[in-house]
């Protein structure tokens, strides 16, 4: 099996002479980790979001939340600041976050309408 050419420098030089490319492995290595992290807590939070989803179903709650939603773009905007991070960027990425889980939350109630009717 060849290595992966995404993590092999594109030089001829060794990671163990150069420290250049010692530094980019591990910093390399390090965002691997994160975004192994990301993918296991975004898995949880969809874990979590579909049981919201199904707990509406069964109340017959609609499947989005404008207030909480609004809420919670502030809260994460403010933590991106806190985090120097740029607010925009988190914005957007909790607002797609928040359309998958509505769509997911449409679904649920979908189904469960046809259940209850069949």
């Amino acid at each position: 099996m060849s290595p992966d050419p995404s993590n092999t420098p594109h030089t001829s030089k060794s990671a163990a002479s150069d420290p250049a490319l010692a530094e980019l492995e591990r910093l390399r290595a390090s965002i691997d980790n994160i975004d192994a992290a990301l993918i296991h807590m975004l898995a949880e939070r969809f874990r979590c979001t579909q049981e919201v989803g199904k707990l509406k179903a069964r109340a017959h709650l609609p499947p989005a939340d404008p207030s909480r939603e609004t809420r919670q773009i502030e809260r994460l905007r403010q933590l991106a600041r806190d985090a120097h991070l740029d607010p925009d960027f988190a914005e957007k990425f909790l607002a797609f976050v928040i359309r998958e889980v509505i769509r997911h939350h449409e679904a649920i109630a979908a189904d469960a309408r046809r259940t209850s009717k069949g």
